[in-house]
């Protein structure tokens, strides 16, 4: 009998410029001292190249855009047998239960910066797809996490390794 913890799935989510890529990839490598397997999944690699060109264009997209690609995100998460960390915006209760529809076991770490900072950060960003028109559009959509679902908010403040560290210090002690 295997009484291991099971590897976690997490999302990390926010809107564009939350840090979500450069946080996401330094949680999975500190949970990979516990889960050798554990990967990191930037969900815009997921994305058709449709949405990709609609984005880039300054076209938001809509949730005829956005259903395919979360499912995809959703499926990657639960097929990731040694655990997985994907950044993903997920900034609806919608898209996070289509994630959790694909991956029940996912647990969401909201990254939380402020409106100011992440437009600064989006200004100074020149090579994403992602322009910094499109993030009214984000925060207008973000539906921060709700007390029932299981997940964090972690503020990005501060070094990149010390958010990972709240970020795991706040999900699961002990990871």
């Amino acid at each position: 009998m295997n009484d291991a913890p099971a590897p976690p799935r997490i999302v990390v989510m926010g809107p564009s410029g939350s840090g979500k890529s450069v946080v996401g990839a330094a949680l999975a490598e500190r949970l990979t001292t516990r889960y050798p397997g554990m990967r990191f999944i930037d969900s815009d690699d997921l994305h058709p190249a449709a949405n990709v060109e609609k984005m880039r264009s300054g076209v938001p997209l809509d949730d005829d855009d956005r259903w395919p690609w979360l499912r995809r995100v959703g499926e990657a998460l639960a097929d990731a047998e040694g655990g997985c960390v994907i950044a993903c915006s997920a900034l609806r209760r919608a898209y996070r239960d289509a994630i959790r529809a694909a991956c029940p076991d996912a647990v969401f770490a909201e990254l939380v910066v402020t409106a100011d900072e992440l437009g600064e950060r989006l200004e100074q960003r020149l090579d994403h797809f992602m322009p910094a028109t499109l993030l009214a559009s984000q925060l207008a959509a973000l539906e921060p996490l709700a007390d029932d679902e299981r997940g964090v908010r972690v503020e990005n403040t501060g070094p990149v390794g010390e958010v990972a560290d709240r970020a795991i210090a706040a999900m699961a002690p002990g990871w």
